[in-house]
């Protein structure tokens, strides 16, 4: 049995609640309120994720100042972070657990998207919702897709941009780093092994992941978006 499978009661809600929502919308519209109000429950855990990568950053300096201090001292730089977080009522990984907890809920909507079921019979634009690019032909259909790509390369653009500028200002830069901005436009490459829905799904939750992102570091040092990109 597939891990993912372990997600299908959840799976089913969802499938339920696009299908009342298809009810109102046309499918494809219904994917994207659908996918729109999943990222807007996740909001909460977005700005406590914020909140914790804006901490880290602000005690960066300190934390290096400790690294130099205790150089060579593992169990008393390991003291001196533990009292420094406390005093902050923070942790190192307080940016990190939010988003971890947003997993499954990705893994539920893309396990509903990609699983054969009656919503991706529906069409958008005459082009079924199940169809992969691969299987794709006429101009209708390769518009459809060429579309998709586009408005996906573009969001990744955006945080590419960011990226590379917040790894060029980084004071330390990482092993790697340089070509972690990259990494933005993997979101193309990974909507061309899944079926349209899940493209639509794609397009939808990183646009609102690049303007929420862009919205609650606001006024932050470039650093932070690097941290959060």
């Amino acid at each position: 049995m597939s891990v993912f499978a372990l997600l299908d009661p959840a799976v089913h809600l969802a499938h339920d609640a696009v299908s009342a929502i298809a009810q109102l919308l046309p499918t494809a519209l219904a994917i994207v309120l659908f996918t729109v109000c999943v990222r807007l429950a996740l909001h909460p855990l977005a700005r406590a994720s914020a909140r914790g990568e804006k901490t880290r950053l602000r005690l960066a300096p300190q934390v290096a100042e400790l690294n130099r201090k205790h150089k060579g001292r593992p169990e008393q730089l390991q003291t001196a972070l533990s009292e420094l977080y406390r005093a902050e009522q923070s942790s190192p990984l307080a940016g990190c657990l939010p988003m971890l907890i947003q997993v499954p809920f990705f893994s539920v909507m893309y396990r509903l998207f990609t699983t054969p079921n009656d919503l991706l019979g529906h069409t958008v634009l005459g082009v079924p919702l199940g169809l992969h690019v691969g299987s794709a032909h006429g101009p209708a259909q390769l518009l459809i897709f060429g579309l998709l790509y586009t408005a996906l390369a573009a969001v990744g653009y955006a945080s590419f941009r960011r990226a590379r500028k917040a790894t060029a200002t980084a004071p330390t830069p990482t092993p790697g780093a340089a070509f972690l901005p990259y990494l933005s436009f993997g979101t193309v490459l990974f909507a061309a092994l899944v079926p349209l829905a899940a493209g639509l799904y794609l397009l939808t939750t990183t646009a609102w992941t690049a303007a929420e992102r862009a919205w609650l570091h606001r006024g932050a040092p470039v650093a932070a978006l690097a941290v959060a990109a």
